[in-house]
C-alpha cells in the first residue's frame, strides 16, 4: 500500500496552489454583494480546471479519478472562494459526469466540449419542493409528443440557477407512485422555450454560488435530449450521486487544510497575558483535534479517489467520506472562529465565512442522516426508506 503521491500528482498540486493563489484570491473575504465570480470562472477554464475529470477526446484534461482528487483538494486549499469552487464542483459532478457517463456520442460531442472550455456552464435541476432527498416523490412532468417532450413542473434550491447554460434534470415520465422505472432524465438548454429561472435564494454561505428556482412550462426538449431510455433516470441519479459525493468533497478537505494553517499563524502571533495564545492547551488541543480530522479526512478522501480509478464501486466509501468530510468541516470552522476570538466573528476577516460556507456541506449531496441511512443499510440492516 502506497500512501505518497505520485511525482506527477505532487507537481499538479504545487501548480495548483500557485495558479489558484495569484489568479482566484481577490475579494474573496467578502461575499455580501452573492456575485459569482465570472472572472474567476474564465481562468480556471483557461488553467483546465472544467475538464479535469474529462476525457481529451471530448476537450477535457483526462485527469485519473485519483489524480482529480489531489487536484480538487488543492484547489479548495488555495483559494479562498468556496462559492466559485461550488459552481465548479456543480458544473462537474451534477452535470458534466452525468453526460459523460450516461450520454450519447453525439450529446458529449455537443455539450462536453464547450462544457470544458468554459463557453457553457452546467446545473443540475433535481431537488422539488416535495421531493428532495426522497427522489421518487417528484411531481415535474414530462409527456411524450411526436420527436418531443413537454416538460412541466418546478425545480427549487437549483445550484448555478441564472448562471447555467444546460441543465441535467430529473422528471416523471411513468405514472403516479413510488416506481422508479417511473422517471427520466434529460440534458435542457437554459435557453429553451419554456424553461425560466422564476426566483433567486439568499443563502447563509456559498453566496458566490447562485441558487434559484426553475420552472417548466410546456417546455418542449427534443427527444434526443433523452439520457439514457425512458425511465432510466432514477438509476442514472442513483450511480451519478456516487461520483458527486465521492468528489465533491475533495475540496472540503483543502479548505480544512487552509483553515488549520491560518489558526496555527494566528496562535503563533496572537499574544494575551504576555505570551502566544497557542501555549495554551485549551488552544493548542482544539488544534491538534483539527490535524487529527484532517488527517482521517484525507485518508478516506484516498481511499475512495483509489476505488474509482480501480473501477471499483464505493458506494459505503463515498458517503463514508461524504459524511465524515462534511461534518469536520463545521467543526474546522467552529474551531476557528473559537481561536480567533472577535477577530473570527467578524466579517471583515473572513474566518465566519468559512464556517457558513461549511455548513451546507452536511445537507448537499444528501443529508449526513442520509449518509448514515445508506451507511447502515449497506451492512445489512434494514432502511427505514428501503433506499438511499
Amino acid at each position: 500500500m502506497e500512501f505518497a503521491l505520485a511525482p506527477e500528482q505532487s507537481a499538479l498540486r504545487r501548480s495548483i496552489i500557485a495558479f489558484a493563489r495569484k489568479e482566484l484570491d481577490d475579494g474573496a473575504h467578502d461575499d455580501r454583494e452573492m456575485k459569482f465570480s465570472r472572472s474567476g470562472w474564465d481562468r480556471c477554464a483557461e488553467f483546465g480546471v472544467l475538464g479535469w475529470p474529462i476525457p481529451q477526446e471530448f476537450g477535457g484534461a483526462g485527469l485519473d479519478p485519483l489524480s482529480t482528487v489531489v487536484a480538487l483538494e488543492a484547489l479548495g486549499y488555495a483559494c479562498r472562494d468556496n462559492g466559485l469552487i461550488f459552481v465548479i464542483n456543480n458544473h462537474l459532478w451534477a452535470c458534466a459526469v452525468y453526460l459523460l457517463q450516461h450520454g450519447t456520442d453525439e450529446q458529449r460531442k455537443r455539450f462536453l466540449p464547450p462544457m470544458c472550455a468554459g463557453e457553457l456552464i452546467g446545473a443540475h435541476a433535481l431537488t422539488e419542493e416535495f421531493a428532495g432527498s426522497d427522489v421518487l416523490s417528484m411531481r415535474t412532468t414530462a409527456v411524450r409528443d411526436g420527436d418531443d417532450y413537454v416538460l412541466n413542473g418546478v425545480k427549487t434550491f437549483i445550484s448555478n440557477a441564472g448562471i447555467a447554460d444546460v441543465y441535467v434534470t430529473v422528471v416523471r415520465t411513468g405514472q403516479e407512485g413510488r416506481r422508479q422505472d417511473a422517471l427520466s432524465a434529460f440534458v435542457v438548454p437554459a435557453d429553451t422555450p419554456g424553461l425560466e429561472v422564476t426566483r433567486q435564494w439568499t443563502k447563509a454561505g456559498l453566496r458566490s454560488t447562485p441558487m434559484g428556482e426553475v420552472a417548466f412550462t410546456d417546455c418542449r426538449v427534443p427527444a434526443e435530449n433523452l439520457l439514457g431510455q425512458e425511465g432510466d433516470g432514477y438509476s442514472i441519479f442513483t450511480s451519478t450521486i456516487e461520483w458527486e459525493r465521492c468528489f465533491m468533497f475533495a475540496n472540503q478537505v483543502g479548505v480544512m487544510e487552509r483553515i488549520l494553517d491560518d489558526c496555527v499563524a494566528h496562535a503563533q502571533s496572537r499574544t494575551q497575558f504576555g505570551r502566544q495564545i497557542g501555549l495554551n492547551q485549551a488552544v493548542s488541543h482544539r488544534i491538534a483535534d483539527m490535524k487529527v480530522r484532517l488527517e482521517l479526512a484525507k485518508l478516506i478522501l484516498y481511499k475512495v479517489g483509489w476505488l474509482k480509478e480501480k473501477g471499483k464501486i464505493a458506494l459505503a466509501e463515498s458517503a463514508i467520506a461524504k459524511l465524515f468530510i462534511s461534518e469536520s468541516h463545521v467543526q474546522a470552522g467552529l474551531d476557528a472562529i473559537q481561536i480567533h476570538g472577535a477577530r473570527g466573528y467578524l466579517a471583515e476577516f473572513g474566518v465566519e465565512r468559512e464556517l457558513r460556507d461549511a455548513l451546507g456541506g452536511t445537507i448537499y449531496g444528501g443529508t449526513s442522516e442520509i449518509q448514515r441511512e445508506v451507511i447502515s443499510s449497506l451492512l445489512g440492516l434494514p432502511s427505514a426508506n428501503g433506499r438511499d
